[in-house]
């Protein structure tokens, strides 16, 4: 019996369109505008844009709108290019709004040989206030009458340099009683002496998005532009514009829901506050939601992508819990990162009843889950560390690790009895003593024996030293954007989002790791090794712990 799949709206709606024969291919394109960094939000975007075309084996182009050169520059091409590669996608054809420019102003022209744009003297602040209201029509500029010989002449002189920034605008001659408040009489064309990345200072007049982008879709032959929903009221200006403009084949605007997600930011205005303030340090902080920062903590490019997957495309916003990306992550992370012990808050344990001058070595899996990866070698000596919360004097009867007089495991190795420990002047737990059980080795005694309790070590002369960042949700809540009960969103930050472990102690097997490469620390979680290592001082960032540990908290 041949399987059946759900389909979802978008899917249902580029069927029909090719049943009809509207369109006899698929041709879609990711449009960022170059003037930030791409955030988890975006990702969902790309992968449907991308993953539509792959679908219909049809084609996605990559197109900056750039269209308003006041705020977009070349970093943000960059990083943009590098993110969507990164995320395993591959454009047809890279191409700018402004490679239209020439398009769209013929396009104006022609709407205002229609009697369809006129040139408005207006301010800004009149015309908003005779836009009117959603419950009040606007009411027409005194402009709007215009002749066609008088729109096309200022219009020209407008393009030409004669005014200055602000003094004219174009509107497209629509509805100043329409419900939708995109169709009255929007602005699509404005003055504007801005020096532009790509055509310099040929242009003083730049198209507004709403009419730079159908036109955009239908030259480059875009048959499914997708956006998310906030562009649904726009849609009829969309179709207004190619309609009136007079192409033949247009493009089809469809609307999905954008990704919202719990306990993060990707308001542009928000993040870069973060990053002004020194709140987080720049973009690619990993506690950031943008996709550089994404790749800096170690998240992978299949667990942003089966994380999009998994939501699905829906018609209706809403907000996804964090956690779920979380897990994503630490599942793809399992099958693949290799696993190391790593003591993050190193205190000495010396096994008083082992040679001095003895070194052994285990063999243990570097992955359970994936046999494939081998073996690594673990050393064992006299001197050792491990965690200073795995010792403790005095316990609870819960409490499964190092006490004075109990017997436990070090993971792979052997089995030991603590016997005692020193402190410093302050009372502070310096070094640990016990003893091993010769018949242990391996990790299992003899006699079949059991233990309460294993934990992990490093061998003290063998251990790398390695400064460990414990990464965190950058915000307490689940909606940090929320300032009901706060006078400014930075009081919603989570104080514990970023702590630091100077003087971690790694296996030696991690001297020769680079920055991007992931492991288990084992116990702790997984770590990316950091941009910001040295020879001899490696940088681990947390990329998510073995469990979610949040939703205790939020449960509460």
């Amino acid at each position: 019996m041949e399987e059946v799949y759900s389909r979802n709206f978008i899917q249902e709606a580029i069927d029909k369109d090719l049943e009809l024969g509207h369109y006899d291919h698929v041709q879609t394109r990711f449009p960022p505008e170059p003037n930030g960094y791409l955030h988890i939000g975006h990702a969902k975007a790309i992968c449907i844009d991308f993953g539509m075309a792959e679908q219909y084996k049809g084609e996605c182009n990559l197109r900056f709108d750039d269209t308003n050169p006041t705020k977009e520059d070349v970093e943000y091409v960059d990083s943009i290019m590098e993110d969507i590669s990164w995320l395993g996608f591959k454009w047809n054809k890279v191409f700018y709004a402004s490679d239209y420019f020439d398009e769209i102003h013929k396009a104006a022209i022609t709407l205002i040989k229609k009697g369809k744009a006129f040139v408005c003297d207006l301010s800004p602040e009149e015309i908003r206030e005779y836009r009117g209201t959603l419950r009040e029509p606007g009411k027409n500029s005194p402009y709007r009458e215009r002749s066609i010989e008088e729109n096309l002449d200022l219009f020209m002189r407008m393009t030409n340099g004669e005014f200055p920034d602000g003094a004219k605008v174009l509107r497209a001659k629509i509805d100043m009683a329409s419900p939708n408040l995109n169709m009255r009489d929007p602005i699509i064309y404005r003055i504007m002496r801005a020096h532009h990345h790509r055509t310099g200072d040929k242009w003083c007049v730049y198209p507004m998005y709403d009419f730079a982008h159908p036109i955009s879709d239908t030259v480059e032959g875009v048959t499914h532009s997708l956006c998310s929903l906030e562009f649904e009221d726009h849609r009829p200006l969309y179709d207004w514009v190619l309609r009136e403009v007079g192409y033949e084949a247009p493009s089809r605007q469809i609307e999905f829901a954008r990704m919202n997600l719990s306990y993060m930011l990707t308001s542009k205005r928000r993040c870069l506050r973060l990053v002004r303030d020194g709140i987080v340090d720049g973009w690619d902080d990993p506690r950031m939601s943008t996709l550089c920062g994404m790749r800096r903590r170690g998240y992978t490019p299949a667990a942003i992508r089966d994380f999009c997957e998994r939501i699905g495309v829906a018609k209706a916003n809403s907000v996804i819990d964090f956690a779920m990306l979380e897990a994503c992550v630490r599942e793809d992370l399992n099958k693949k990162a290799p696993r190391t012990m790593a003591v993050l808050d190193p205190i000495k344990l010396v096994v008083d009843n082992y040679p001095e001058e003895l070194t052994e070595t285990f063999e243990v899996e570097v992955n359970p889950e994936d046999p494939s990866m081998g073996t690594r070698m673990v050393e064992f000596s006299k001197y050792l560390y491990i965690e200073r919360e795995d010792f403790r004097e005095e316990a609870p009867n819960k409490y499964k690790r190092m006490v004075p007089g109990r017997e436990i495991r070090l993971k792979g190795a052997y089995y030991v009895t603590a016997t005692g420990c020193e402190k410093d002047e302050d009372g502070n737990i310096t070094v640990v003593h016990c003893e091993y059980a010769p018949d242990s080795r391996g990790g299992d005694s003899a006699d079949k024996r059991k233990v309460k309790g294993t934990i992990h070590f490093v061998s003290a002369a063998h251990a790398v030293d390695a400064e460990v960042r414990l990464y965190d949700r950058l915000f307490a809540v689940s909606n940090p954007s929320d300032e009901s009960n706060v006078s400014d969103f930075t009081e919603n930050l989570n104080p514990s989002s970023e702590v630091i472990m100077p003087n971690a102690k790694l296996e030696s097997g991690l001297a020769g790791a680079k920055p991007g490469d992931t492991f288990q620390f084992m116990r702790h979680g997984y770590f990316c090794v950091d941009r910001d290592s040295e020879k001899g001082k490696l940088v681990f960032n947390r990329t998510v712990g073995l469990k979610d540990s949040w939703s205790k908290i939020s449960n509460k």
